[in-house]
């Protein structure tokens, strides 16, 4: 004969219906799933699930809120790091780790909360976790000069990116989830100007994420030294090619300055070139007119000349005929006689 049943106990019960209704929420939503399927499920009656939770909002509540203290407590994890580019990378493996080990959690969180529910929503997930990355930029800010001030904007953007990430990943789960942390670290610390072709987590991350996997062997003390040197000496280089970045770009500035500067002087040259032309033009131009003013005056001179010449001759000519017409006179005066 074979032994009853042992009777659940309330909290064994609790339990249950809670996964229950965790499955059939990722999988149907909340306005999609009912009491009666909960219970159905369950094999009990309606009025244990009302016992427990008051109704669907309740259990929908408890689900919402287990899974937003999971993912926010896997975050909170990993931004405990001591270096930023390490925190960053530690963030994405952790959603992309809950996305892939708690998919069902994560498609209810995904779902916008029904009102009725009194849940937070997916968007006041992110925004806790992003207030967690602010406090990291606001020191990252201001050890590298920038406007803390700038800290919740570029949180709200970092968070938003892996969050959104981590939902498209959900249905393609291709790349791996240490492929795509890597493409999104690379991204979010590079940015688009210097993305690099292969990017790679440091060895540090990708001992999380060993770490995180059930099916590789734990690494020896040794290795994990090794690794540890390892990643500190990727940190070092990136520091170094972040020095040697600026550095450039100082140089480039300076180029610029030097090329800019030369410029100004060629054009300042080629200005007072300009106006020494346009100078000898003006005194060529006022030479001729000059020339042309006394070539002009000593014609008018020598018209003048002439026409008094003239005038001097036709005096004498008609001085001349005055004195013929008075010897005429005289001559005919004498012959009337």
């Amino acid at each position: 004969m074979s032994e009853p049943r042992r009777r659940m106990t309330g909290k064994e019960r609790r339990e249950q219906l809670i996964q229950i209704s965790r499955t059939l929420f990722a999988e149907k939503g909340f306005d999609g799933t009912s009491v009666e399927e909960i219970a159905a499920t369950a094999n009990v009656s309606k009025p244990v699930v009302y016992e427990h939770f008051g109704g669907k909002e309740g259990v929908y509540a408890v689900v919402v809120d287990r899974e937003m203290q999971k993912l926010l407590g896997m975050v909170t994890e990993a931004l405990s790091a001591s270096h930023a580019l390490v925190k960053l990378e530690r963030a994405a493996l952790a959603l992309l780790a809950y996305v892939e080990e708690n998919s069902e959690g994560f498609r209810i969180l995904v779902r916008d909360s029904h009102a009725a529910s009194g849940t937070g929503t997916f968007a006041s997930l992110i925004n806790d976790i992003a207030s967690q990355v602010e406090d990291v930029m606001v020191d990252e800010f201001a050890g590298r000069g920038y406007d803390p001030k700038l800290a919740p904007m570029y949180a709200q953007m970092l968070v938003g990116m892996v969050a959104l990430t981590g939902q498209w990943w959900l249905d393609v789960r291709r790349p791996s989830r240490e492929e795509v942390a890597a493409h999104l670290v690379n991204l979010a610390w590079n940015g688009l100007t210097g993305l690099n072709p292969q990017p790679r987590l440091t060895s540090g991350s990708r001992l999380i994420e060993e770490r995180r996997a059930p099916l590789l062997p734990r690494p020896t003390e040794k290795e994990l030294r090794e690794r540890e040197r390892a990643r500190e000496r990727e940190l070092r280089e990136a520091e170094k090619a972040r020095e040697r970045e600026l550095k450039e770009r100082e140089k480039i500035r300076e180029r610029e300055l030097r090329e800019a500067e030369k410029l100004a002087r060629e054009a300042e040259k080629a200005r007072l070139r300009e106006l020494k032309e346009q100078e000898k033009i003006r005194e060529r131009e006022q030479r001729e007119a000059e020339k042309l003013a006394r070539e002009q005056e000593r014609a008018r001179e020598r018209e003048l000349r002439e026409a008094e010449k003239a005038r001097e001759r036709e005096q004498r000519e008609l001085e001349r005929a005055r004195i013929r017409e008075a010897r005429e006179a005289e001559r005919a005066s004498n012959s009337s006689r």
